[in-house]
């Protein structure tokens, strides 16, 4: 057997199990956040958690905003957040860039995550061009036609800035019409439900692969180009939170959407509008506070800048994947979503 046939082989052998992901509706998880309750430790912090989403969904006065960190969607939680935009449980989001477009977006296309192998050599994967996320893996090769499809997106649009926000609405609409080898994609869905996506670090993912090709190739040729204009992200998202008023945050991870969509408030005062600070705010992380961050501030801590009332506020100190199903099962069962409104903030830009 020839090397490049033992080396399709391997690499076949390691992308042969792929990541299965939970949907909210399958399972009820109202027993186990019910028992929760009646414990101490992490699992009576889940179980308030899960009490504060709800209180938040059950506000027909509150916008409810989902900020995603870290790998979870890769891991099995991307359509726990699909779910939530679908049933009207989260009007907007903030993200990390790979949360989005090389995870969600990237499975729109087609492609999968895989669980991983222990025992194997890294340089190993490097040479079979397998990415390695902790205990899964992604295809590199696959990951590259994501890249490719972003350029494409960008050739089809007019040269100009766009907010992250704008840029992600347009991917939605280029996999609805056509694009999609997997329908009902997070990015799909937000597009069809009005709901904004906002990737503040957009070219921190395989977007900035696309985006960096269409830029080198439009220069060369003399030819403006399509941009991303992250105070644009700033302005939108806090415009959402004037138009909002009352706001809840769920919060999967930490660092830049954590912060980007507390910071709100504060920009909202700053531009002349009295706005309350976010009312509901649930946090669920593995970061430490002992270095003075925990991958941006405490709840409480965020207090004493004017960016989440500490009334309703829960810190969940967990891996994300072990709880995050749980919270949004135990809301869906729960049906606070079955009344409230779906604000469509999308519609606020699109005379724009």
């Amino acid at each position: 057997m020839n090397a490049p046939v033992q080396r399709s082989n391997r690499k076949a052998e390691l992308l042969s199990r792929t990541v299965e992901h939970v949907a909210i509706d399958q399972y009820d998880a109202r027993p186990i956040i019910d028992s929760m309750r009646k414990m101490s430790f992490t699992s009576r912090d889940t179980a308030r958690a899960a009490d504060i989403l709800s209180m938040s969904l059950e506000d027909e006065d509150c916008s409810t905003w989902l900020t995603v960190a870290g790998s979870t969607s890769a891991a099995g939680c991307m359509h726990i957040y699909r779910d939530m935009v679908k049933y009207g449980m989260i009007d907007a989001i903030v993200s990390t860039g790979a949360s989005i477009v090389d995870m969600d977006f990237f499975e729109a296309l087609g492609f999968r995550h895989y669980q991983a192998q222990g025992g194997v050599d890294d340089r190993d994967l490097l040479s079979l061009y397998i990415d390695r996320i902790y205990d899964t893996y992604i295809d590199e090769e696959e990951l590259q036609a994501c890249d490719a499809a972003i350029y494409e997106i960008c050739g089809l649009l007019e040269p100009r800035p766009y907010s992250s926000r704008e840029f992600i609405s347009e991917m939605g609409k280029w996999l609805a019409n056509g694009g999609a080898k997997k329908p009902d994609s997070l990015v799909e869905t937000c597009w069809r439900e009005g709901v904004p996506i906002f990737v503040p670090a957009f070219s921190d993912c395989s977007a900035g692969f696309g985006l960096v090709k269409h830029q080198v190739e439009r220069r060369k040729a003399g030819l403006p180009y399509v941009s991303i204009d992250s105070a644009a992200d700033f302005r939108e998202l806090t415009e959402i939170k004037i138009a909002a008023g009352t706001t809840g945050l769920f919060m999967v991870g930490g660092g830049v959407p954590k912060n980007f969509a507390q910071d709100t408030v504060v920009c909202a005062e700053i531009l002349g509008e009295e706005v309350d600070m976010h009312k509901y705010a649930v946090q669920i992380t593995v970061a430490d506070v002992r270095d003075g961050a925990c991958s941006s501030s405490t709840l409480k801590e965020a207090c004493s800048w004017g960016k989440v009332d500490v009334t309703w506020e829960q810190m969940v100190f967990a891996e994300a994947t072990t709880v995050v199903p749980l919270i949004a099962s135990d809301a869906w069962h729960r049906g606070g979503w079955k009344t409230r409104e779906k604000r469509r903030w999308a519609k606020l830009f699109q005379a724009k």
